[in-house]
Order: C-alpha cells, then structure tokens, then sequence
C-alpha cells in the first residue's frame, strides 16, 4: 500500500470540483484497508472511503485527513438450491432457480451488472449504467427504473474500524430505505463496505412495467424482450437523458425525490394532475423531484455561471467547466428555496457533502 501526499480529488470526482487531500491511498485487499485505517488513527486523522466519487462533492480547500481509494476487485457466482413445495401434492423438492453473486466493493457496478445479465440472472439489470461502485451501491441504495438495490442484495460485509474486525450484516440489518442504509447512520458509518452478496434469479423474466421502459419496447417492436434487451433499453434511455460525463461534470440526479404525507400529495396532484406520485403507505407517498423541477417551477435547463441543471433532465445537476464545489452548493440552495417557494417542499440533497 503506497500513501500519497497532496493528491487533487477533482481528478477523482464526477463533479471534478474540490481541493486537496493531505493523504490518499489505494486500498486493493482488507489487509491494505486496515493498514490504512491504523495510519489514520495513529495520525489521529478523519478518514473517508472514496468509490468512483460519482455522489460526492468535496470542498474546495480539500480533505486534511486520509482519502482511502476502495480498489478491492473480484466477483464470483455460484448457484444455489431452495426446497420448494409443489402446488399439487405439496412434496419438497430442490428447485436449482437462483444464484449468488459476490462482488469486492471496489468493482465498478456497471460492469457487475454486465457480467450478470451475460449469464442470464435476473435481477439487475434495471440498475445499468448507473456510475457506481459496489460498495456505495449497497450504502445509497442505489435505484431506477422500478427497481433498487435492497431488492437484490442478500448481505453486506463491512470492516468494524474499530475493532478492525469483518462482520457480516444480513439484508435485514442493512435497515435499507429511500437511498439510505444502516452505514448511513452515525453508528453505521463506523463500517467499511468490503463485499456484497446478491440473489439472482436465474433465467428470470425482465421487469418492464416502468414507463418509459415500456415506451422503448414499444418503440423497438419488442414484444418478449430478454434481460439483455433490457439492459440496452436502460442503456439507451439513460445515454439520451442525462449529459455526457466525459464532456460535464455531473452526478446524475442530484436531489432525492420528496417523501411528503398523503394529504399534500392529494393537494398538489389536485392543483397539478400530471404529478406523478408513488404510494409508500397509508399515510405517506413519494413524489418526482424533476417533475417539481421542470413542471412545476420550470427550472429545467436554468443556469447560472458554471452551473445548470439540465436542459433534458431536470433532476440532474451539472457543472458546465470550472465550477466549484461552492457554486455547486450556492446553486442547490437556490433551487432548493425555488421549490420551497412554489411547492412547500423541501427537497433533500442526494448528493453527499464531506
């Protein structure tokens, strides 16, 4: 494991803004991981654990502490056995229908998904293209198009650095939410994401029930279409609504879509009857934060110096060349209190801030 000094993370973010870090390391086993931990602590320096930086915005006077670059790759599969009953007679017997796929935190997450729609394993497809890794896949919950993360996940192993010790955490007591985990949480956070494991469905049917989706297939002529038709469909979509990143900076979306209580989702989808709103339970629904956005404010494609959002999706944030992490915030405020204004709504940042 080699530590570096004074390393500029805009290289390393996917809003290529922020400062320095005093200290960066590439971690590619859980051995290098603890030796980087143990450095921090002796040191007495915060640390955090940087993916594909693709949700984070780091400030622009830098990181004083250490930066641990999670590179730990590998991924394996191996199928399993359920004991089922028949409908008929009710007699067990082994159906050989799912497989377990075990991903390092460190491999990218599109290129995870590829090699499980290869294989014909259903299950994450609808989660391509997304720029990720799989460690801050399990940790945001990451989700699209009618499917996310936890659905998927079997469980999480992560290292206490604390005791430096791996536990093993089950889907359960991962406590998944709306982009949010258990390593999200003041006590979570003592955890580093080192593996997940997910279950698949082998041979499983595509999941196509999401609009736009839909409207693809439609488009294509595709009345059966397979995982793999899938996976192009999302491809597809996404490459047509959201920037190129290797031209902008830009995270995707930026902002959470709202979770608000029945009633205020009855009164504005009475006052704007497009509004797309998401039953959670009795008493709550989830809400488009780019239809508020576009809609209903009419912020699509504003901008404002180095800084927009979007001309064809609202919900995404984009620093246009040289930007800061500080005018990437001052602009988030100002669409914030747009919102707030027209709407009562505040939304929530996706995008963390270290």
């Amino acid at each position: 494991m080699k530590m570096q000094e004074n390393i500029p993370l805009q290289d390393f973010t996917a809003f290529r803004t922020g400062g320095r870090a005093r200290y960066f390391s590439r971690v590619k086993s859980i051995a290098e991981l603890r030796k980087a931990v143990r450095f921090a602590k002796e040191k007495k320096l915060p640390f955090f654990v940087l993916g594909r930086g693709a949700n984070l915005l780091i400030p622009d006077a830098g990181f004083s502490g250490l930066v641990i670059k999670m590179e730990m790759k590998g991924i394996r599969f191996k199928n399993t056995a359920f004991v089922r009953r028949t409908a008929n007679s009710g007699a067990a017997r082994k159906k050989n229908d799912t497989a377990v796929a075990i991903a390092r935190a460190g491999e990218d997450w599109d290129s995870f998904v590829a090699k499980t729609v290869w294989r014909k394993c259903a299950g994450l497809e609808n989660l391509s293209l997304i720029p990720s890794t799989v460690g801050a896949a399990a940790i945001g919950n990451i989700g699209a198009y009618g499917a996310e993360a936890k659905d998927i996940i079997f469980s999480v192993q992560a290292l206490n650095t604390e005791t430096m010790k791996i536990k093993k955490f089950s889907n359960k007591e991962c406590n998944f939410g709306y982009r949010e985990s258990f390593f999200k949480t003041n006590v979570g956070k003592k955890y580093i994401v080192t593996q997940v494991s997910f279950i698949l469905k082998k041979k499983g049917k595509a999941r196509t029930e999401y609009k736009d989706v839909q409207e693809y297939f439609s488009q294509q002529k595709i009345i059966a279409p397979s995982l793999k038709n899938v996976r192009d469909a999302i491809i597809a979509i996404r490459t047509k609504k959201l920037p190129d990143i290797s031209k902008v900076g830009t995270a995707g979306s930026f902002f959470k879509n709202p979770i608000v209580s029945k009633r205020k989702a009855d009164a504005l989808k009475k006052e704007y009857p497009d509004l797309p709103i998401f039953a959670l339970e009795e008493k709550r629904a989830k809400l488009s934060a780019g239809f508020l956005l576009d809609k209903i404010c009419g912020l699509k494609g504003y901008k404002k110096g180095n800084i927009g959002l979007w001309n064809k999706q609202a919900l995404v944030l984009v620093n246009y060349g040289g930007g800061t992490t500080k005018e990437i915030l001052l602009f988030a405020g100002d669409v914030k209190k747009s919102v707030k204004e027209k709407t009562g709504i505040k939304l929530e940042m996706e995008v963390q801030v270290i």
